[in-house]
């Protein structure tokens, strides 16, 4: 059998090998049921969904020819420096500044992965994504997340 595509030949593989992870490290917790899901019944079925997703994509890249190939292209470093910077960044913020400081300082840091970097909109990012960031998670679902930073409140 040829493959018909590399890039989604390796998507696939890489979607059914997280999914299979998750699905496998989430049987090691309560599953529940669907009225009270335990910790592991969101993992299982996500991993379940990745499983499924990476078969479809895995398959795809088997039977429908795309042109040249569609070979594997060389790595991005700065892109991907840049968002798992943001991530941990966002990570070490969140507990010490606040939602109002570590989910601006993770929107600008990723913004900076793109090819294009425009102020304005990841301004208005910035203050959508930090207003919805706190109406989820700090109204909605009322989680312990400081939202401002411990000097101011």
């Amino acid at each position: 059998m040829k493959i018909k595509s590399q890039r989604d030949f390796a998507s696939g593989i890489m979607f059914l090998a997280v999914g299979l992870a998750f699905a496998i490290g989430a049987t090691t917790y309560s599953f529940g049921n669907s009225a009270r899901p335990g910790p592991g019944y969101f993992p299982l079925l996500l991993g379940i969904i990745l499983c499924i997703l990476g078969a479809i994509v895995l398959f795809t890249s088997l039977t429908i020819e795309s042109e040249g190939g569609a070979p594997i292209g060389d790595l991005a470093f700065k892109p991907l420096g840049l968002i798992l910077g943001a991530v941990a960044l966002f990570g070490f913020l969140l507990p010490v500044a606040g939602l109002v400081v570590a989910v601006p300082v993770l929107i600008w840091v990723a913004s900076l992965a793109g090819d294009e970097y425009h102020w304005k909109g990841t301004l208005i990012m910035c203050v959508v994504l930090t207003f919805f960031s706190w109406l989820v998670f700090v109204k909605g679902l009322a989680l312990t997340i400081p939202v401002l930073p411990p000097a101011l409140g």
